[in-house]
């Protein structure tokens, strides 16, 4: 019998650069999922795979995500605390994640938080989160409802168009000396800047979560950040990379430059060919991500997107891959 907590408490004590108990806890993982997880099992036979010779993780195949959309995918039999579903424009399919434990899922963002940044309660925590807040079943708004409540800070909260009442809220305290975190969705914090500046303190944390949900064009990371930086009079801005289908972020503290949690892994994969990845670093191709912490859905996710990894750990995101690469895949679980 899989115990999930046990696992859990092993993930969550890896230390950084401890490859061999990263991949052991990964081979595991692989080996439990193979077997109870019946989407990514049929996905793996689909392939010609036999689960019980793959003896490293380099063989270890990934997901493709699109897959969320459609299946079910989960492993063992649970009824689910919450089911996290993703945005996206009216009628396009919404991917699902059944979530066995909110817990874990706390558990992983508050860890992950902590090693990149320190203690939640030294700040008080503002979320901009309107297109976010107006729906149901946000991973976004669990996670920044937990940085809220433990901030346990009196002006910590969530906004939704009250840009005013922000604008005060945030002068309020930059001349407290208490640390800000302004979490905010990338077009509502360009709403606010093109209405109000401000100039924040160093120790403030302003983190776009990406997504411009339809409501304004798109734009490469460098404008939005300089606009950003020039109307909160910060030299940096903060990234958060996550998704529905996931339980783990990386963040990127500036120059769109992300590290992971210790339980959490990128690799590249040729982006014209879901199934080869690319050994090594500097490579430009689809991104797949290893997350530990999803031992309940899926450890093992290729993504739809395009990015970049580096020497020093850290990896880019670019952009979306265009074309129906990863798509051709999942025909292969969907007969």
């Amino acid at each position: 019998m899989f115990d999930t907590n046990s696992f859990a408490d092993r993930i969550f004590s890896l230390k950084k650069g401890d490859a061999a108990a990263f991949e052991a806890l990964a081979m595991e993982a692989f080996r439990y999922q193979s077997a109870e997880n019946d989407v990514y099992g049929r996905f793996i036979k689909a392939l010609g795979v036999d689960a019980a010779s793959v003896d490293s993780i380099h063989k270890i195949p990934f997901l493709p995500i699109s897959l969320f959309k459609s299946m079910k995918v989960v492993t063992g039999g649970f009824i689910p605390q919450e089911v996290f579903t993703s945005s996206g424009t009216t009628g396009m399919a919404q991917s699902r994640h059944y979530v066995k434990s909110l817990e874990l899922y706390r558990r992983s963002f508050f860890t992950s938080w902590e090693l990149h940044y320190g203690p939640v309660e030294d700040y008080a925590v503002l979320a901009l989160l309107p297109s976010y807040l107006e729906r149901e079943g946000s991973s976004l708004i669990v996670m920044a409802d937990g940085f809220i409540k433990r901030s346990r800070h009196p002006e910590s909260g969530f906004f939704l168009y009250q840009h005013e009442e922000l604008r005060d809220r945030l002068e309020k305290l930059s001349s407290s000396g208490v640390k800000i975190l302004l979490l905010g969705v990338s077009f509502a914090l360009l709403d606010f800047v093109e209405k109000y500046s401000v100039k924040l303190p160093e120790t403030a944390v302003v983190m776009e979560t990406g997504g411009m949900k339809g409501r304004r064009k798109e734009m490469v990371r460098e404008e939005l950040h300089a606009i950003l930086k020039e109307g909160f009079g910060v030299r940096s801005i903060h990234s958060e990379y996550g998704m529905t289908e996931l339980l783990s972020q990386a963040y990127s503290k500036g120059a769109g430059l992300y590290t992971t949690p210790p339980w959490m892994r990128i690799r590249i994969r040729d982006a014209h060919d879901p199934l080869s990845p690319l050994a090594g670093t500097g490579h430009r191709g689809g991104i797949d991500v290893t997350d530990l912490a999803n031992i309940d859905s899926c450890c093992f996710i290729s993504t739809e997107d395009l990015g970049i990894n580096h020497e020093d750990g850290t990896f880019e995101v670019l952009g979306r891959i265009t074309g129906s690469d990863i798509r051709g895949c999942n025909l292969m679980v969907a007969e």
